[in-house]
């Protein structure tokens, strides 16, 4: 047996004869806190080239007109002709967290053994509290610039995708789903880019209304399929194939889905949107300790930024008016 001082009448729910009656927990806390997004975990991750990470992006080939390629047989003339390509470039940002383990805490937690898991719980929430924050950004940082930051934040994709300047509306009262579609059926006929979107990236309040307008339209149910992390997804059918519906919370919407409201969706085509790491994709963990307070710190650091290529032609802004 081992003995514990215990203030009964501090600690006591109940004393009586018989029965000392003191406060117990479930060994597991209730934990369904919202942490990572989708996007984040389906976008390229590719290693930066340095500080910016810089690429070229070609956007046209040696292509001459009609007027220049069919010529006379017998005097052969060729017009001189070259690839266009532009250099880019994305500018690295740092993300940072940090969390204290008092070592006065952390052996009454020990000796306890009721959350003996506690402290590596928190230190992998602290991780993925980084990360949710890292998924936030990578739609709604802040910055303006690619190229001269104004900001500490990315420049996320949705500003990217709105500077490119493919934007379209939904007038409030027509279909969703046409004017999805219809968008999808520009990008694919575009003759200078071979565009191939792969998803549709909406809040699920939108995602909803999609739902609720097959049904009511056609008397329809999407199918669905399963994409990262095990999520079921709806599929819609366009020109460019089945195109999952991603519900994303981190999108933001004005209004609460009904009338008023505005409520944006992206079709991307993941394969053109990278995030450039340094050292490693993952965040790490450095472990510092200060004597003087006997306190362990953990800190967390992330260094990255993201790129959304072709912002001007392989994706697409459809915000959707209520």
């Amino acid at each position: 047996m081992k003995a514990n001082f215990l203030d009964l009448h501090a600690a006591a729910d109940f004393l009586g004869p018989g029965a000392v009656e003191v406060p117990r927990y479930q060994s597991e806390i209730t934990d369904i806190v919202r942490r990572r997004g989708a996007f984040g975990l389906r976008i390229k991750q590719v290693p930066a080239t340095g500080h910016p990470s810089q690429f070229f992006e070609q956007t046209a080939i040696a292509s001459p007109s009609a007027a220049q390629a069919f010529v006379d047989p017998r005097a052969i003339v060729p017009t001189t002709q070259a690839p266009t390509r532009v250099e880019r470039s994305v500018p690295l940002k740092a993300l940072v967290s940090q969390i204290n383990y008092s070592l006065f805490d952390t052996e009454v937690g020990m000796q306890q053994s009721q959350f003996a898991y506690l402290q590596a719980k928190d230190l992998a929430d602290a991780v993925t509290g980084l990360m949710r924050t890292h998924d936030v950004a990578l739609w709604n940082g802040n910055d303006t610039s690619l190229t001269a930051s104004t900001t500490s934040q990315y420049f996320g994709a949705i500003g990217q995708i709105e500077a490119g300047g493919n934007t379209t509306t939904v007038a409030a009262g027509a279909s969703i789903v046409d004017g999805l579609k219809s968008t999808i059926a520009q990008m694919v006929s575009a003759s200078s880019y071979e565009v191939r979107p792969t998803a549709i990236y909406a809040n699920p309040v939108l995602l909803d209304l999609i739902d609720r307008e097959m049904k009511a339209e056609f008397n329809v149910v999407l199918s669905t399929s399963q994409i990262t992390g095990g999520i079921t997804v709806k599929m819609l059918s366009t020109q460019a194939g089945d195109l999952p519906l991603i519900p994303e919370w981190t999108l933001p919407y004005t209004g609460t889905g009904g009338a008023g409201s505005v409520l944006p969706a992206y079709i991307i085509s993941e394969d053109m949107i990278e995030y450039h790491w340094l050292t490693d994709p993952n965040p790490r963990v450095f472990k510092l300790g200060l004597p003087n307070s006997l306190l362990t710190e953990s800190v967390v650091v992330k260094f990255g930024g993201v790129v959304v290529k072709g912002a001007n032609y392989a994706h697409y802004e459809v915000k959707v008016n209520r």
